[in-house]
């Protein structure tokens, strides 16, 4: 029996997109495993994708066209064929069309990161047909927000050089399990004598093996960065030549930061004053009086609160005022994503929208409930197509998302490999293929590479690729632009600027062959300045935000729900929530392998005991985690791990693998953030009590 090795790249939502071998026998996939080649994955793939063949041959794969029976809700289905399938949405779609293409709505996010299987067909037909747009904002938007405002677009230092900082903040992060191979790097860093310093409400796996953890509270983060900002400025710990010629507002921010003394900061983080003090100097010292590199690993959780967008602002300033840009491995790293030359307009053919340049209306995908059930809406939404995303279980406010997904005059159409939370509403389901089923093109969040994804497998039973559902829809539709007719082939050699300086050395077929290759970059890219911004600098001040009647400078913005916003509430329910990643799932991703389930365990609720004992909650007991939104009941784990006054659940269980069917997402609300429109799930306050027996 024939055996080949195809490459591919890992398509899920992780700043490491690896580069992954897959090994074939017979037309079957009997492994994958990590490129050895490929700098940032080293030949190593995280637990979960180590187990894709597990996924991609789950016997609860969707491999035929459904048709619900009975409640939207209740996941009961028949199996129909592709031509039944496409008769159906197609009429669906046209009459409702025929009233207002507004009232369709696409619905979809990071299922899988590629371009081809992403945002290619699929925005081209909802383009083509004049549907609302769909504004993603559901993980990064905040802080890609704040990082526009003050480096220009999602960029940052080279991780292939992370292991030459000598101080590494890990601000809101836990590479352990979201960023396995920038952790290697920060191992490997520490080795070489670096100093590890995690900031986070939690001591996560990643922050007990630092050499300090500062606890702060949820959504502070941008006060503590203030307060550093206040010593580096009184203790002249600062790099007066890069200020001077790449950066722009020092004066004004060096005015805001005088409101932020040690004292207040530590009043708002709920920290010692000395650890602001002594974590700016140490900051500091290392930067500008050692001069070496330091560096930031900025975390999506500390966005997720009101003030999310602010904090990522005030964090991304810090290595300008100490010149850490200076060193290679030196500065911050939030996304590495500006620096890749997509042909997005290409890709996606906006042009298409009737009546372009004018646009559709935008629905926020954070406020979908709402969405959903408000009345008078607008037109209001007919029709929802779901693609690469799990919103009844990821979305939040879950039970007003529910509940809008319940709506029986809603058509539903849900593009899926497994009957999601969200395929139970379904009308109509549609077998997708899983990522060694189909080709695709990927950048990277995390790193500077292009790896391309050649199919390994044939797909199974009569699965297909997101780009040719979309393709048959279009026809369907009676669209016969020749843009229709690209194939995957096409689209991902469309997806790059190939012409560009960075990436003039690939091409799509050298791509293929090879599975990856490097931009072409500065080994420390902002050296120099360069940065991406109107001026070209650096802005601790913007005059974009000035003009957009913002806030110019970062600042602290108090949390939705908090002791400091909104007193009362935090009497009612004086816990905050934060609900991270799980280690071995991915938002809801793999939640349904098995394998990865009972290592998992069950859903808990992480409480200090002194705030356990003051509810005389024992380890392991069932509690009852609730807000005026929601409410779910989960076991109890007794642990110092979380601070006083934070509660944590690891997350994101499908709700309908959860004891009781719900998950952290009903306590969650859909206020969003100060900037980017984003959600606050880590802007949540609750209580918790013991449940007692027999009661419901």
């Amino acid at each position: 029996m024939s055996t080949r090795t195809v490459r591919a790249a890992c398509p899920h939502d992780c700043p490491d997109t690896c580069a992954m071998l897959v090994t074939v026998e017979g037309g079957r996939a009997i492994g994958v495993r990590g490129d050895p080649a490929h700098p940032p994955t080293g030949g190593v793939l995280c637990t979960k994708v180590a187990r894709y063949t597990e996924r991609t041959y789950h016997p609860g794969r969707l491999l035929h066209p459904l048709k619900r029976l009975g409640r939207k809700g209740e996941g009961r289905f028949q199996r129909i064929g592709w031509e039944e399938a496409l008769d159906i949405v197609g009429s669906r779609l046209k009459a409702i069309a025929l009233r207002d293409p507004q009232g369709i709505l696409p619905y979809s996010y990071a299922g899988t990161m590629g371009y081809v299987q992403g945002e290619s067909m699929a925005a081209r037909f909802f383009h083509r047909l004049g549907a609302s747009l769909l504004e993603r904002t559901i993980c990064a938007a905040a802080g890609s927000a704040g990082i526009k405002h003050t480096y220009g677009g999602g960029l940052g230092f080279d991780v292939d050089f992370a292991d030459e900082a000598k101080l590494i903040l890990l601000w809101g992060c836990n590479p352990i399990t979201s960023s396995l191979h920038y952790w290697t790097r920060v191992q490997e860093a520490k080795r070489r004598g670096a100093r590890l310093i995690a900031i986070d409400p939690y001591r996560s796996l990643t922050a007990e093996k630092c050499h300090q953890h500062i606890a702060l509270l949820p959504g502070t983060d941008s006060a503590l960065a203030l307060g550093m900002m206040h010593v580096l400025i009184r203790e002249d710990l600062l790099d007066h030549d890069y200020i001077a010629q790449h950066t722009v507002g020092f004066d004004a921010l060096r005015e805001r930061v005088l409101d932020y003394p040690p004292e207040r900061v530590a009043t708002i983080c709920a920290i010692p004053a000395q650890q602001v003090v002594e974590l700016a100097l140490a900051y500091g010292t290392q930067a500008v009086t050692a001069r070496e590199p330091v560096a930031i690993r900025i975390g999506y959780g500390l966005q997720r609160t009101h003030g999310g967008s602010q904090a990522v602002r005030a964090l991304a300033c810090l290595p300008g005022l100490v010149g850490a840009w200076r060193h290679r491995g030196g500065g911050a790293l939030h996304s590495s994503s500006g620096f890749f030359p997509l042909n997005t307009d290409v890709l996606q053919r906006p042009d298409l929208i009737p009546g372009w340049p004018k646009l559709p209306r935008a629905v926020n995908m954070s406020t979908i409930g709402d969405a959903l059930l408000q009345a008078g809406t607008k037109p209001p939404i007919e029709a929802l197509l779901v693609y690469n995303a799990n919103p009844v279980a990821v979305a939040p406010d879950s039970a007003r998302v529910a509940a809008g997904f319940a709506r029986e005059d809603l058509f539903t159409v849900v593009l899926e490999q497994f009957q999601t939370d969200t395929a139970d509403y379904a009308d109509i389901v549609l077998p997708a293929t899983t990522q060694l089923e189909h080709l695709d093109i990927h950048k990277s969040y995390g790193h500077t590479y292009v790896l391309a994804n050649n199919p390994a497998i044939a797909p199974l039973g009569e699965a297909r690729p997101n780009s040719e559902i979309f393709r048959l829809l279009a026809r369907q539709m009676g669209f016969d632009d020749p843009c229709f007719g690209d194939s995957d082939e096409t689209l991902a050699a469309q997806a790059i600027d190939f012409d560009d300086a960075r990436t003039c050395h690939m091409d799509w077929e050298t791509l293929k062959r090879d599975g990856w290759a490097k931009l072409k970059l500065p080994e420390a890219p902002f050296a120099q300045g360069g940065f991406k911004t109107p001026s070209g600098k650096c802005e601790f001040y913007s005059a974009q935000l000035a003009a957009a009647g913002q806030d110019p400078l970062p600042g602290f913005v108090a949390p939705h729900e908090s002791a400091l916003s909104n007193p009362s509430l935090a009497q009612a329910y004086p816990l905050a929530m934060i609900s991270p990643p799980a280690r071995h799932f991915l938002n809801s991703s793999f939640a349904n392998v098995e394998s990865l389930r009972a290592i998992e365990g069950e859903p808990v609720v992480h409480i200090h005991p002194t705030d356990a004992a003051e509810r005389d909650i024992g380890d392991g007991q069932a509690v009852r985690v609730f807000n005026g939104r929601g409410h779910l009941v989960l076991k109890a784990r007794l642990t110092e791990r979380a601070r006083r006054g934070v509660v944590v659940i690891p997350s994101i269980w499908w709700k309908k693998l959860s004891p009781d069917g719900r998950n952290a997402n009903e306590l969650t609300s859909q206020a969003l953030t100060d900037l980017g429109k984003a959600p606050t799930f880590y802007d949540c306050l609750v209580e918790v009590r013991s449940v007692v027996p027999g009661a419901s």
